[in-house]
Formats: C-alpha cells, sequence, structure tokens
C-alpha cells in the first residue's frame, strides 16, 4: 500500500506546477508576492489540522538539528525564487528538461553521501540506482537539440532551483525523524512566509478573488506533495521514493498539453515509455502496488 504513494504525489506535483504558471503569468502577480502568497496558503491549509499531526521529538530542538532546520529553509528560499522565476518568464514544457534535473540531483547526492560517508540512510542497491539514473538521463537528453543547445536565463534558473531542491530533500532527510511529515512542512512553510516577508517585502497589490481561491488550491495541493515525499523518503527510502516521482514529468506533459496547449514532442513520448519501464523495474514492489491499486481503482 505505502508504495504506490509516490504516485500520488507525481500527480500533485505536476497539478501544482501547471496552476503556479497559470498564477505566475498574470500581469498582477510577481515573483516576491507570489512567495509570500503561497507559503501563506500553505500554512493556513495546514493550520486546522496542526492539533492531530503535529509530533516533535526532543532531539529536533538540539543545536545541531536546529542548525540542519535552518540549511533547508534557506535551500528552500533560494530553490522557490529561482524556480517561481523561471514559470514567471518561460513555458512550462520549456522548463521541464531543467526540472527534471531534480531527481537526479537527489539521486546523485545521495550516492555521493553514501559513498563517501557509508550512511545507511542513503544507501542504495544498484537495481534502484541504475534505472533511477537511466530514467533521469532520457529525460534529460530528450530535449537536446541536434542542431543547437541553447540555455536562457529561465532555463538556467529552473535548473539552479532544481539543485537547490535537491539539497533542500537531502538535508531533511537527516532531521526527518524527529519530526511528523506534516509538523515538519508546517514548520518549513510558515518560516518561508516570515522570511519572505522581511526579507523581499513585496507589495500590497490588489488581486482578483479568483487568484486568492487558486493559491489556496496551491497550497493545499502542496501539502499533500511534500507529506508524501518525506512519508516515501522515511519508508521506501529516497532512490525509491525518487525513482517512482519521476513520473510528474509525465503527467506535467499531459496537463501542459490539455490546459495550456503545449503539444509533446515525440522525444518527450519515448522518454516517457523509458521512465515507466524504469520504475517497474526498479522495484518490484512498486509493480505489485500499482497493479493492486489499478485494480482496486477500476474494479
Amino acid at each position: 500500500m505505502v508504495a504506490y504513494y509516490p504516485f500520488i504525489g507525481a500527480l500533485a506535483s505536476a497539478s501544482g506546477t501547471i496552476m503556479e504558471r497559470f498564477i505566475l503569468r498574470k500581469k498582477q502577480t510577481n515573483v516576491k508576492l507570489h512567495h509570500c502568497l503561497e507559503f501563506l496558503a500553505i500554512t493556513i491549509v495546514m493550520l486546522p489540522f496542526i492539533y492531530f499531526f503535529w509530533q516533535i521529538s526532543p532531539e529536533a530542538i538540539e543545536l545541531k538539528n536546529l542548525a540542519i532546520l535552518g540549511l533547508v529553509i534557506l535551500f528552500a528560499m533560494t530553490a522557490n525564487l529561482f524556480v517561481f522565476y523561471s514559470i514567471k518568464g518561460d513555458k512550462v514544457s520549456n522548463l521541464e528538461p531543467a526540472r527534471i534535473m531534480e531527481p537526479l540531483f537527489v539521486i546523485l547526492l545521495a550516492l555521493f553521501i553514501s559513498f563517501f560517508f557509508n550512511s545507511e540512510m542513503y544507501a542504495s542497491s544498484s537495481r534502484v540506482l541504475y534505472p533511477a539514473l537511466i530514467a533521469g538521463m532520457a529525460l534529460v537528453f530528450s530535449h537536446i537539440k541536434k542542431d543547437h543547445l541553447h540555455f536562457n536565463k529561465y532555463f538556467i534558473a529552473a535548473t539552479i532551483g532544481s539543485l537547490f531542491f535537491a539539497l533542500e530533500l537531502i538535508t531533511s532527510r537527516l532531521i526527518l525523524d524527529y519530526y511528523s511529515g506534516f509538523a515538519f512542512y508546517f514548520i518549513r512553510c510558515a518560516s518561508l512566509f516570515v522570511l519572505g516577508v522581511i526579507i523581499l517585502r513585496p507589495k500590497n497589490t490588489r488581486l482578483d478573488n479568483s487568484i486568492y481561491w487558486g493559491m489556496l488550491g496551491l497550497g493545499a495541493i502542496w501539502v499533500l506533495y511534500r507529506i508524501i515525499i518525506y512519508y516515501g523518503y522515511i519508508h521506501l527510502g529516497i532512490v525509491s521514493t525518487t525513482l517512482v516521482f519521476m513520473l510528474s514529468p509525465i503527467f506535467i506533459y499531459l496537463f501542459a498539453w490539455i490546459f495550456l496547449k503545449e503539444k509533446p514532442t515525440w522525444k518527450n513520448i519515448t522518454a516517457s515509455v523509458i521512465i515507466v519501464a524504469c520504475v517497474l523495474y526498479g522495484d518490484i514492489e512498486i509493480l505489485i502496488a500499482m497493479k493492486d491499486f489499478l485494480f482496486n481503482f477500476f474494479i
């Protein structure tokens, strides 16, 4: 049952990305204002559930672990600002090759830590690692043009954002055991909202009511997405969870085609087939969970 949760997370990731593009491309919004509103919305969405899901161990307030939490928040703020800037300026389908570098960065960082520091927390078997790397490379190389390779400022910003998101997720794993996934994400997002107001000082712009409601919906999507990630990291492992989340670009291309009228190329379709094959090969538990999930859904 646990193994197919990341599929839901991949779907949430794609939905959130498309909704962010809808909101950010409006002239009324800018990166600073969007940053503050999005994390305010996430905090508001989570507030009614704090009583039921709040859990923090005493180890969490140790100086070392508070320093790690500070790093997580710093990495997260940097990543989000770069990503918001890229989504504001360019199409989702153009940015996806850079955004899909995030799972590859996560896997490579996990491999690096496991190899050099012999950390069981980040260890992974070759059965999962190799298909994950193949899937990541398939996504990247499927977007390389034969005649040229052009990186605009938005693509570079999205790549930097992916790197910092990977750093955030890898660092988060060091202290996740001391929090419930809900409590950890609430502290992260509330801190990002407060820091955004203090550092970014966004102008108080009047927005359409549809944007405010859209922000609340976006907040709910990201809450679901992140809690599934944290849960997967603890119960499935970093690499196995990341491998399944590589399915999110498939949903992003599909949603971009339907809602943003951005048609995928044959290379996108080929890469999607390779990703699915890698996911199924990488973890037999995921294959069984997928079969059970589809059986229960349609029967």
